[in-house]
């Protein structure tokens, strides 16, 4: 199992935080995910751009 580190822009809502959160748990591979308002750390077998991807989709720029 691996660990990712991300951070994107600021998330204001406690809404969005949500659903970035359950964008990440959601994914196969994804163990647990924390989430902060400029940030995540994920556990699990995933690649880095699944993860990115998804919170991109949600309009969040991350990196």
């Amino acid at each position: 199992m691996g660990h990712i580190s991300l951070s994107f822009e600021e998330i204001e809502s406690v809404e969005k935080l949500n659903r970035v959160t359950t964008a990440l748990m959601t994914l196969d591979g994804v163990e647990s995910a924390e989430v902060g308002r400029h940030g995540a750390d994920v556990e699990g077998n995933v690649r880095r751009e699944t993860l990115i991807a998804a919170v991109e989709k949600l309009g969040i720029k991350a990196y």
